[in-house]
């Protein structure tokens, strides 16, 4: 999400940054750098023309040409702008009733309805206990879709066959629901081509007739400027209360969202991503803008780790390294935790990196998946015996190995001498903490792997 926007802004900032002190020329030169980037995004220019004009009051206002490091100065205006644009801070959702019902809107091809299962997992990992109501009656197998979606996730689900009646639906389902002690009620409302009267009075008939908590409109981050057309819309008949945006990761343009959310005033709560059924991400509007300036976002990176890395068994890696008693299992291990984050490219984007550009990104990311995929093959083609223990490793072993794994002995050789390199280093880090060297150092008592 927003790469082309990232890249930009990024190359301006560098710019800006270079330069001993900043002029009104310069930083005119900037600005209009930041509108062109802004609008290549496919950013609305009324969007464009109060960021910019917010930008350059700040920078009058602050004195910022005065200052001491006004490039810096200018970095955190433009963050500050940009975290207000996407919506200034994360807004929860207000699920104060028992069963709380969240209505998710959208047009047909939104991800509305894979959406309706990833907000289901995501409450599901808050301790809450969802169920989903399959209320598009008119889309060709959609009720089939979202039954297959729940059952395949464990997701609470129902429906009324061959029913058209959708307050029914809802009826009867608020019902089931609070027989079956289900805490939220999910409504996948139907969808349409475009917004049109039929529709919009039947979802204006649900809402009236039960009190709606959330009323979350589904938008696909690639349709570009219709996206604000439809949110408005939405917005002025049911009064939206969030927006989720789906598809971030097939989009690296991204000006949709900053549109939508200057156009309503309504807050993005979750994003989504991939067609993979996983839970949606909560969005953070400050972490957003960091991420788009380059800062990374080491505080999602560390939640992600928290929430998917087994400390236990972290903490038994730890110390097998530092005895080096590592063996090829152990590898395997890691490489599951690191998959755990998510990919390469992902995981380097959160991290804050001078410089390093989204193509860059890319090559690494494609080099590494590549090369570690190898690595498991090789590792796939030993004996459990040989992976647990790599001194097992003779010359005929090794031979056997590389041509099970389709590799070159010299690829196989070259891997187990970076292996054997690794462990010896780990060794020589073990020795420094027992020393207590490593406090000297300022490194800490406990390894960071």
């Amino acid at each position: 999400m927003f790469e082309n926007l990232s890249e930009k802004l990024q190359e301006i900032i560098k710019k800006t940054s270079g330069n001993s002190t900043l002029t009104q020329e310069n930083t005119d030169e900037a600005l209009r750098e930041i509108r062109r980037a802004l609008l290549a995004s496919d950013v609305s220019l009324i969007v464009v023309k109060s960021f910019i004009s917010k930008i350059k009051d700040e920078i009058e206002g602050r004195e910022v040409l005065k200052q001491v490091n006004p490039s810096q100065m200018l970095v955190k205006i433009v963050n500050d702008a940009l975290c207000e644009l996407l919506g200034s801070e994360k807004k929860p959702l207000k699920l104060d009733t028992n069963p709380s019902i969240i209505m998710l809107l959208g047009l047909q091809g939104s991800g509305k309805t894979t959406s309706c299962a990833k907000l289901a997992l995501k409450l599901k990992e808050e301790g809450k206990s969802p169920i989903i109501l399959a209320c598009d009656v008119y889309r060709p197998a959609a009720i089939n879709q979202l039954e297959t979606l729940c059952l395949n996730n464990n997701i609470d689900f129902f429906k009324i066959d061959d029913c058209k009646d959708v307050l029914k639906i809802v009826d009867e389902g608020i019902n089931f629901a609070k027989q079956n002690n289900n805490t939220v009620v999910i409504i996948d409302t139907a969808g349409r081509l475009q917004i049109d009267t039929d529709m919009m009075s039947e979802l204006m008939l649900i809402e009236r007739s039960h009190q709606i908590n959330e009323k979350l409109l589904v938008i696909d981050s690639m349709t570009g400027q219709e996206a604000v057309d439809v949110a408005k819309n939405f917005d002025e008949q049911l009064g939206l209360t969030g927006i989720i945006l789906t598809k971030l990761d097939g989009d690296t343009r991204g000006g949709c969202a900053l549109s939508v959310v200057y156009t309503t005033k309504r807050p993005v709560k979750y994003i989504g991503m991939g067609e993979k059924i996983e839970p949606l991400e909560e969005f953070y509007p400050d972490r957003m803008a960091n991420r788009i300036l380059g800062m990374g976002d080491i505080v999602s990176l560390v939640e992600k780790a928290q929430k998917n890395i087994n400390e236990e068994e972290t903490k038994k890696l730890e110390e097998k390294m530092l005895k080096a008693e590592f063996s090829f299992d152990d590898f395997l291990t890691i490489r599951k935790q690191i998959s755990a984050l998510g990919s390469f490219g992902g995981i380097l984007k959160m991290l804050p990196i001078p410089g390093l550009k989204n193509n860059d990104i890319d090559i690494i990311s494609h080099e590494g998946e590549k090369h570690f995929k190898k690595i498991e093959v090789m590792i796939s083609s030993m004996t459990p015996q040989e992976r647990k223990n790599p001194d097992l490793l003779n010359a005929s072993r090794k031979r056997r190995i590389a041509f099970g794994a389709g590799v070159s002995l010299e690829e196989f050789n070259a891997f187990i001498n970076q292996f054997n390199q690794m462990k010896k280093v780990m060794k020589e880090f073990g020795s420094m903490k027992k020393s207590g060297l490593m406090s000297m150092l300022g490194r800490g008592s406990k390894f960071p792997f």
